[in-house]
């Protein structure tokens, strides 16, 4: 892919795709940690955000689905498919995606981790039960664990190990995300709880839909929270000394859902009632301890060569 390729323009219309809001990233939760980043890797980072917010936002939005409004979903699945194939072939592309072309040369991002990321947004117009975790783990890895490979990239890093770091991470922070929205996601027609889980504590999906909220919801909760807390543990295990320094957002990013997770904890998990999140002053704390513990860690790391 040349930069040549990128002014091979063959379309008639230069609106922007639908779902592709360029003030999405801005209102985000990556907005934070990239604040503290060298320009080149924020502006790439906000360009594989704004790529995962647009496919996200278009197989989210309207609900319910007609079969029509299905269609018409997955045949943009297909163009975003087919763009990317364009990008990476150096045929003519959307316009809007000059930004994402260009990070994808910079960076020599993976085209499998983006097709992941499709394959798991299109597995929303059809499945909306799972009826293992290990169905939903594959979910997982798919929408979440994809982005974090890619940002690795835009980071980067020394060692293969953050790979796994980026799976596991990918893992915690979408299970945290699927417990905060029970409520917004049973209302759209969504149970990511696994059913084999569910059947465990004997809380059905009746009882779910009554936000019927009582001990076994709680113990179903506290189940599931335990699994998402070993995700964060294992990604840790993985994230080397040396790689802190560059993969200072992604940690940033743990510690914020990882405090996300223990205020749904503390509170009981009252989901029904009440939308846990981390509040601003808090996450720009988080973010500028991480920044300057990396920092620090990394003089002392120097000092002692």
């Amino acid at each position: 892919m040349s930069e040549r390729s990128f002014g091979r323009w063959e379309l008639d219309s230069r609106e922007w795709p639908p779902g592709f809001s360029p003030a999405a990233f801005q209102q985000s939760s990556f907005y934070y940690p990239s604040v503290l980043l060298p320009h080149a890797q924020r502006t790439a980072l906000q360009a594989v955000y704004l790529f995962a917010h647009a496919v996200d936002t278009l197989v989210d939005t309207p609900h319910p689905d007609t079969a029509d409004e299905v269609l018409a979903k997955r045949q943009w699945l297909a163009w975003w498919r087919q763009e990317l194939d364009n990008i990476y072939s150096g045929a003519p592309f959307h316009p809007a995606l000059l930004p994402l072309a260009h990070v994808i040369e910079r960076f020599q991002l993976p085209k499998q981790y983006f097709f992941l990321l499709l394959d798991g947004c299109e597995r929303d117009l059809f499945q909306r039960r799972y009826r293992t975790f290990e169905e939903l783990k594959d979910y997982c890895y798919c929408v979440a664990s994809s982005v974090g490979l890619l940002l690795i990239e835009i980071f980067g890093y020394k060692h293969p190990e953050a790979r796994q770091y980026a799976i596991y991470l990918g893992y915690a922070l979408q299970l945290t995300n699927i417990l905060r929205d029970v409520k917004v996601d049973k209302d759209r027609g969504y149970i990511y709880l696994p059913q084999e889980d569910m059947e465990r504590f004997g809380y059905s999906e009746a009882d779910l839909m009554a936000e019927c909220y009582d001990e076994r919801f709680l113990e179903l909760m506290r189940f599931e929270a335990q699994r998402a807390r070993s995700f964060y543990h294992t990604a840790r295990m993985y994230l080397h000394p040396d790689d802190r320094a560059t993969l200072f957002p992604a940690e940033a990013m743990d510690l914020i859902y990882y405090r996300l997770l223990e205020k749904m904890e503390l509170g009981d998990f009252n989901v029904f009632r009440h939308r846990y999140r981390v509040l601003l002053p808090h996450k720009l704390w988080i973010v500028a301890k991480t920044w300057l513990s990396s920092y620090l860690l990394i003089r002392r790391l120097r000092n002692l060569l």
